[in-house]
């Protein structure tokens, strides 16, 4: 809570010198009976009005407190400001091409990745990340946000089934999931734009070559992070059959050296993540990028809290005009 009148509340030092009048007043304006001794009024009981003779003098001060608030006008804090904070751009290319089910990583690969790169998301809330996923074709499953939460609900609704749906083609264009990620990026203002590519495999489709889309990010000026995501040799993978489900030991082939040109074209880096941990630790390398300014409006209403202290203060009007009427009557 703030006060848009603030110095109003120097009323408050009113009080000091009202006390020390109060005090100094009352012991001149008493009543007093002189007796040669006050021995026989010892154990007289003290009447309960006793205790309510100052009841006046703290309701007026409580009043006089509350009237100051009143006109200091309290206030809640919320308002329109604008506040900088530390922040890039960054798309999330995801190969979703049915290889991704080999199980070298656990669960698999793409659930790997997709918990990997959760992680990475809820550790940098100050950015805008978007979600571009590939096979044989590609397309944005989320546009740059900083609504983290929409962003991972549709990063969790990412899966193979979307190929055995018909829903995408198989395959791995990476050269399609490139460029659709820099088509989100061409146009931001940040002065750092990335992408973090991840794939476990060769470019076999698409109409655009993976070197191709490199140069293209380079003109928009976005760097590229490639990760290769594979043990090495081979990967258990599940095949389904009439028996059920069966594991064939397929080859890793991953093609490390236009992942590595696309990144080295772009000024970025290429990773080569071969187990969860490995997987893990790129992302945090990834995470010490640079960080850029961005400014951000930030909205909030304002509303007068006077009320409650404008009605403690006819409160304590009321009950002092009660108690002096009534218990605490003087008769002339």
């Amino acid at each position: 809570m703030i006060f848009a009148n603030i110095e109003y509340l120097f009323l408050l030092i009113l009080l000091i010198p009202y006390i020390v009048w109060y005090v100094m007043h009352r012991k001149r304006t008493e009543a007093t009976l002189q007796v040669s001794t006050t021995r026989m009024y010892q154990n007289a009981p003290k009447s309960w009005k006793v205790y309510l003779i100052h009841a006046p003098f703290l309701l007026r001060l409580c009043t006089f407190v509350m009237i100051v608030l009143v006109l200091a006008r309290p206030q809640t804090t919320d308002n329109w400001q604008n506040t900088e904070i530390e922040g890039i751009d960054i798309m999330l290319a995801v190969d979703i091409s049915t290889s991704m089910l080999a199980e070298d990583l656990k669960p698999n690969r793409l659930e790997a990745a997709k918990q990997v790169a959760a992680e990475f998301i809820n550790g940098r809330p100050n950015d805008n990340i978007g979600l571009t996923i590939f096979a044989g074709e590609a397309f944005t499953q989320c546009p740059l946000t900083v609504d983290h939460g929409v962003l991972l609900n549709l990063f969790q609704s990412v899966s193979c089934e979307m190929i055995y749906r018909g829903m995408i083609e198989d395959g791995t264009a990476i050269g399609m999931g490139l460029a659709n990620a820099v088509t989100r990026l061409k146009d931001s203002k940040a002065k750092s734009k990335v992408v973090i590519l991840l794939t476990d495999g060769v470019n076999n489709r698409g109409e655009l070559s993976p070197l191709t889309a490199a140069e293209i990010a380079k003109q928009f000026g976005v760097r590229v992070y490639t990760i290769g995501v594979g043990t090495n040799g081979t990967a258990p993978y599940p095949m389904q059959t009439y028996a059920g489900v069966q594991y064939i030991q397929t080859p890793v082939e991953i093609d490390e050296q236009t992942l590595t040109q696309i990144a080295a074209e772009t000024n970025g880096n290429y990773f080569r993540a071969t187990s969860n941990s490995k997987l893990k630790e790129v992302y945090q390398e990834i995470d010490k990028l640079e960080k850029t300014k961005l400014n951000v409006k930030e909205f909030s209403k304002r509303e007068e809290e006077y009320e409650i202290f404008a009605l403690v203060a006819f409160l304590c009007i009321l009950l002092e005009l009660i108690l002096r009427n009534t218990v605490l009557k003087k008769i002339p």
